[in-house]
């Protein structure tokens, strides 16, 4: 495995052990979160790959994480997307299939999947309800992963159903927070609300400083490697967005940057397999899978 693509935290009894694996073509970050006690663990935000140009499919940056899994002796427990992500699939559903493991999301995903369903004018009998996901996860709720205590925070604002999941001394924040040299994430996608995304920052920000920080995308600058860990202390410190810490400073910036952000080269590829769950669109009667792209359907963004 390149040294470049994935990194371990020091293990010890008292926190969740975590593998990130950086996934080059989208700049995300997939995790496999485990108990050292128990070696139960969690798979968060797996990807599964897609090039746009050919329209070919691969798992091959999911079968990595089951890989390491297999090679660290550990038993998997979940399957945990954070939002339906709008620049790359989730290999959630493959996993599934693969592992029988159960899947879970945020219970706002019905909100996502109405909106986007809409957007596509997807099938009067396309379900709104979550059931492609075999759990939703309501706001405070609890789980283990193994001895590991879990639990779920609301986080909306980039999009409306988006999800920290506060696994021991560890938060997992995806497109809320970015690395502090990068900011924090745009909310101008459909569902999208800068302010909501102030209160969910907010209250990340209200976790002990020593919590860390694992984020979902890192776009790094030519003066360093990717990075997806840092602590509570280290983005209130250090993160450009979020000076001065106060909501309306906080949400003229964002609301002014969003306004220069060309839309995610994926989004109207990756909402209509997000919205199922991360299952591809079912075959067609000549067995290929197709990927339905509305004309004019977002509100105007820059170019790229």
């Amino acid at each position: 495995m390149p040294p470049d693509t994935m990194m371990t935290s020091p293990s010890a009894t008292t926190r969740p052990v975590v593998a990130g694996f950086f996934e080059k073509r989208t700049f995300s970050v997939q995790y496999v979160v485990s108990d050292p006690v128990t070696k139960r663990c969690a798979i968060i935000d797996p990807v599964h790959d897609f090039d746009e140009k050919s329209g070919a499919t691969s798992t091959e940056s999911a079968d990595e994480l089951l890989a390491y899994i297999e090679h660290e002796g550990l038993t998997l427990e979940w399957i945990l997307d954070t939002h339906p992500h709008a620049d790359h699939f989730s290999a959630a559903g493959y996993l599934n299939a693969k592992t029988g493991v159960p899947t879970a999301i945020g219970a706002g995903v019905v909100k996502v999947q109405r909106l986007w369903k809409a957007l596509y004018n997807l099938p009067d009998d396309f379900p709104t309800d979550g059931s492609q996901w075999d759990h939703l996860f309501e706001a405070g709720e609890t789980f283990k992963i193994g001895s590991l205590d879990a639990s779920v925070m609301f986080s909306p604002g980039h999009t409306l159903c988006s999800i920290t999941y506060v696994i021991g001394d560890a938060a997992f924040v995806h497109d809320t927070l970015f690395h502090p040299d990068i900011g924090t994430a745009r909310a101008d996608f459909p569902g999208g609300d800068a302010r909501a995304l102030w209160h969910s920052i907010e209250a990340i920000m209200a976790l002990p400083d020593a919590t860390r920080i694992f984020v979902g995308h890192d776009y790094p600058p030519e003066t360093r490697g990717p990075a997806w860990e840092s602590t509570v202390a280290e983005q209130r410190a250090d993160n450009e967005h979020l000076h001065p810490f106060e909501e309306a400073a906080f949400v003229a910036k964002r609301e002014e940057r969003d306004a220069t952000l060309p839309m995610p080269k994926l989004i109207l590829h990756s909402l209509q397999v997000n919205i199922r769950g991360g299952h591809l669109p079912p075959p067609e009667s000549n067995g290929k899978r197709y990927l339905k792209i509305p004309l004019d359907a977002l509100d105007p963004a820059p170019w790229d």
